[in-house]
């Protein structure tokens, strides 16, 4: 039995099926139109530290700035962990003909997001990146495209008359991992990067070959990944749902991308980064983090010894992570990352695997 585990491993644990509509909650300013935002996490504003239900549905998601700038009546469905099925068992039935515009991001937990992220977190003597990267490309290639189309479908049959605008995912990574509680290899975060890319050619071909408009996120989002100055997207965070999302920032990047100028002329006052918004983690949450994947666990040793890891080593690595010291505790997490980061320099590089 497989025993690892990761400080992501409730990445994905927010309930994908209650839907509660909330039609009105952006009152109607300068006419009637009704906007549906469909969607997952992406849509649903997870990532912004402002759940208001079991699907998040947060105030600084990047739908409520869009209604809030163009007096639009909203009904806010995008429900985090959503799939293509949930949109279409949960959400287009809030579709109908006086619906003006549909807004939607979906796809990425169809081949795995949380799965993936969680995995290639992990040390690299620990993870199997490359092979959960390859179970994503397989739904990617074989089944999402007919999932996508079926979508569309529904939302054309729903809301015959509406502008429907359908965005892709932003590059999360920028070569750098600068937590010390997760374990991204420089090669692991350009297979990732290159994996939503094929995600988004994707979503964009099929998007534009039924008549809608694409949204791309990725140049706005450019100099904004994890690690950046000026993150628009959190790393590993607490409530760890909060992790890999676009944070109040990128909402607004999102929404200016969906409708040009309208995320910024809603959001003034909004938080825009890490720092303002005081969610950084301690030393302390990222040891627990650490310490919640058992790396000395028989299994896990023995995974180490393979890869070259001595096993006292490890072992005294994760002793000195419950030191009350917090400057050991420091020690103790750098020199961790720097076992993986030799791990990865001297590990034979396979060919790149895309979802």
């Amino acid at each position: 039995m497989d025993t690892r585990r990761s400080p992501l491993t409730t990445l994905a644990a927010v309930p994908a099926g209650l839907v509660l509509v909330l039609t009105g909650t952006v009152p109607a300013q300068a006419d009637d139109t009704t906007y549906v935002a469909l969607g997952d996490s992406f849509s649903a504003g997870t990532g912004t530290r402002a759940s208001t239900d079991a699907c998040y549905r947060s105030p600084y998601g990047y739908p409520v700035l869009i209604a809030q700038s163009q007096g639009l009546a909203l009904d806010y469905q995008a429900c985090s962990g959503a799939t293509t099925a949930d949109v279409l068992a949960e959400q287009v039935s809030a579709l109908g003909p006086e619906t003006s515009l549909v807004t939607l991001t979906i796809g990425g937990n169809d081949v795995g997001f949380a799965a993936v992220i969680t995995e290639c977190a992990l040390p690299g003597w620990l993870s199997d990146c490359e092979g959960a990267i390859a179970d994503g490309r397989e739904v990617l290639v074989h089944e999402l495209p007919g999932r996508y189309d079926a979508v569309l479908a529904a939302i054309g049959a729903g809301a015959p008359d509406a502008d429907v605008r359908v965005g892709g995912y932003p590059l999360l990574f920028n070569g750098d991992d600068c937590d010390w509680a997760t374990f991204f290899s420089a090669s692991e975060m350009a297979e990732l990067n290159a994996a939503t890319d094929e995600l988004d050619a994707l979503v964009e071909q099929k998007t534009t070959a039924a008549g809608h408009t694409y949204v791309d996120p990725r140049g706005a989002f450019a100099g904004h990944a994890v690690c950046d100055d000026a993150e628009w997207v959190n790393g590993l965070s607490w409530p760890v749902v909060e992790s890999y999302h676009p944070n109040r920032a990128g909402n607004i990047g999102y929404a200016d991308a969906f409708w040009p100028g309208s995320g910024t002329a809603a959001a003034t006052g909004v938080p825009s980064g890490p720092s303002t918004q005081g969610f950084q983690s301690s030393v302390d949450q990222e040891a627990r983090a650490v310490l919640a994947m058992d790396l000395t666990s028989p299994a896990n040793l023995r995974a180490a010894a393979a890869a070259g890891i001595p096993p006292g080593r490890l072992t005294a690595l994760v002793a000195q992570l419950r030191s009350q010291d917090p400057d050991v505790v420091t020690e103790a997490l750098k020199d961790l990352a720097a076992l993986d980061a030799g791990l990865e320099r001297h590990a034979p590089r396979g060919d790149a695997y895309l979802w």
